[in-house]
């Protein structure tokens, strides 16, 4: 097999390059350790229209790193608002708001890999990614310092008031049964660089006035998705998305949730841990 090289174009200054070459040799695993470097100093790494089969797509996972299976053990999710495709899809109205995957995990997921398949025909539905690094590298050293010291309380269940402020009882104790977790706001890596730990699943900082917590937690939210730090991915069909879960946010943009709107997740295992 003749082996090509990797073209790579970064989209914005500070987020996200776009990836061109052909299949067999993205499926070689030749490449992969340079993609998987790419990833984490860039956060996000566009394939456009490659196209991937979900058998291809499961394989290139697997030549970056170990697949981690979705909670019922498929391999590939169906990401879509469509309950009689995936009956899970109440959960995903959450993913419509700025997070983090698997802050409730011990060790969140490294990275996920997203492939459009549907879109909407009236549009909608674009996905906005975030780099957690470079947000904080452009921290003040007073802001730096403080904010190594604070923890946070994490809880999925608080992503629920953001898309229903009247949630049943029923739907509430279904939420908080995923638990709470206490991570830091700052996520010292073992490669040296740090991120902030932010997203609808942060709720309070521990031993902070409420108040203060609020305003301090959106502040880094609105700071941390400020245009400098932001990419943009307008979809066409079978485009791949893969983006560093560890030093990312991301969210989608709304949409129809009758539009069909499909695309197919697969995820690499978290190497390591947050908290």
């Amino acid at each position: 097999m003749t082996v090509t090289a990797l073209a790579t174009t970064d989209i914005t200054p500070r987020i996200a390059t776009q990836i061109r070459a052909d299949k067999e040799t993205l499926l070689s695993g030749v490449h992969a350790a340079a993609i998987r470097e790419l990833l984490e100093q860039r956060g996000v790494l566009v394939f456009p229209q490659i196209n991937f089969t979900d058998d291809e797509h499961v394989a290139f996972t697997q030549t970056l790193g170990t697949l981690a299976p979705e909670l019922r053990g498929e391999q590939v999710y169906n990401v879509t608002l469509d309950t009689k495709v995936n009956k899970r899809a109440d959960y995903l109205k959450g993913s419509l708001y700025w997070h983090i995957d698997g802050t409730m995990s011990e060790v969140p997921i490294f990275a996920s890999l997203l492939s459009s398949k549907v879109l909407p025909d009236n549009g909608g539905g674009d996905t906005e990614f975030c780099n957690t690094y470079a947000a904080y590298d452009d921290l003040s050293d007073e802001d730096k310092r403080e904010f190594e010291q604070l923890r946070v309380i994490h809880s999925a269940w608080n992503t629920l008031f953001y898309h229903d402020p009247e949630p049943s009882i029923e739907t509430l104790r279904r939420m908080m049964a995923m638990g709470d977790r206490e991570l830091p706001l700052v996520w010292n890596h073992r490669s040296g660089r740090k991120s902030l730990v932010l997203g609808c699943t942060a709720r309070h900082i521990v031993a902070m006035d409420f108040r203060k917590s609020a305003e301090l937690l959106v502040r880094l939210r609105d700071w941390a998705t400020h245009p400098q730090f932001v990419y943009r991915h307008k979809w066409s069909v079978g485009d791949l998305v893969v983006w560093d879960n560890t030093g990312t946010m991301h969210r989608v943009l709304p949409y129809d949730p009758r539009s069909g709107r499909l695309l197919k997740r697969t995820k690499l295992e978290g190497e390591e841990s947050l908290a």
